[in-house]
């Protein structure tokens, strides 16, 4: 019914619950961590409650009645199941590499989960919500039997990906340091200097990988809309393969780091995996332009890396600020570097034209 609203708010429910319960239940139980706990119970109920009347409006409030006979509830299961596969798929990657960072120097396991945050920002934002927006115009174009809108709806979120992916992907990479020094750094506190040196090189390694993860999150709905939820989970399962041989091969070398640059290169195979089947069933069909798309991406990237480069200086010295001073020099940085970025798309020619295969 392409109501994004709802959906999109819901999970804010969650992040409310465990504030309030860190800040106000916490402090009143015998072991605290517990109040965090609470918070995600307490954060489902109002998350499943939340969206009822919204359901309502639209005459989609369910009934639930049990009958396993039905062929609409058996074909479900069919494809749940695969699915359900492939979402554990990213859980194991996770707990192996937090299984991994455990025996390496004290201190690893939050380098690399104080680094993962900050990537899966701008991946939330942009990737899974091109992600959340293609899917359910995929699967009406699939029942239209409109394979060319198909293709077109594919090519718009890709070319999306690419120019707001690439210039994310460089300012993660730019920025690490006074990203990480901004929002963690306590001087005397927790997270000290070395820390933010640590994490800032895990958060280096996954931003090399930060358009292949956004990449994942539009290709994967090319299969799922086609009820093909089989070959993106075989693909899953070979980039997990991959990416525990590479985490042994890195992470001696190159310790935490090496642990994200693994998960980086496992999530490149998985989108070329999955693009490659994509072509080969002939779904997608590239629109023309890409490779001028591609060079003039790739360009006003690398400029806007180079200003940002030149703005931010060492880390060093933003730990030597005070707390409101980094926040305002980093948000300085971050929008000159945005206005860059979009006058050098400009210059180059970039326009509207260039997203003629739209969702619609």
């Amino acid at each position: 019914y392409e109501r994004f609203g709802v959906p999109a708010f819901t999970p804010v429910l969650l992040n409310l619950a465990l504030i309030a319960c860190a800040l106000w239940l916490a402090p009143r139980m015998e072991r605290p961590i517990t109040a965090l706990a609470w918070g995600v119970f307490i954060a489902g109920l109002a998350q499943l409650a939340f969206q009822l009347p919204f359901l309502a409006r639209l005459r989609l409030l369910p009934r639930p009645r049990l009958n396993t006979r039905d062929e609409g509830v058996r074909r479900i299961i069919r494809l749940m199941v695969p699915a359900l596969f492939g979402v554990s798929v990213t859980q194991l990657n996770l707990l192996l590499d937090t299984l991994l960072a455990s025996f390496l120097v004290s201190g690893s396991i939050s380098w690399l989960y104080y680094s993962d945050r900050l990537m899966e920002f701008p991946l939330g934002m942009l990737g899974v919500a091109l992600g959340t927006v293609i899917l359910p115009n995929l699967s009406k174009k699939h029942a239209n039997r409109s394979a060319a809108a198909f293709s077109r709806t594919l090519d718009w979120a890709l070319r999306w990906v690419l120019l707001l992916g690439l210039p994310a992907a460089v300012g993660l990479l730019v920025l690490a340091g006074p990203m990480l020094a901004t929002l963690f750094y306590s001087g005397s506190g927790a997270f000290n200097a070395e820390d933010v040196a640590m994490a800032t090189r895990s958060l280096m390694a996954y931003a090399l990988g930060l358009v292949a993860f956004m990449g994942i999150k539009v290709l994967a709905p090319g299969f799922y809309a086609r009820q093909d939820t089989r070959t993106p989970v075989k693909i899953a399962v070979i980039a997990m393969c991959v990416n525990m041989a590479l985490n042994i091969a890195l992470m001696f070398p190159l310790r935490h780091a090496g642990l994200a640059l693994a998960t980086t290169l496992a999530a490149c195979l998985n989108a070329g995996l999955l693009l490659r089947g994509l072509l080969r069933e002939g779904v997608y069909r590239p629109a023309p332009g890409w490779p001028g798309l591609l060079a003039r991406g790739l360009l006003a990237s690398g400029a806007m890396g180079a200003v940002l480069f030149g703005l931010c200086g060492d880390t060093a010295d933003w730990l030597r600020l005070g707390a409101w001073d980094r926040v305002g020099l980093l948000a300085l940085c971050i929008g000159a570097g945005a206005l860059f970025y979009f006058l050098t798309l400009f210059l180059l020619g970039i326009r509207a034209r260039d997203f003629a295969g739209r969702k619609e």
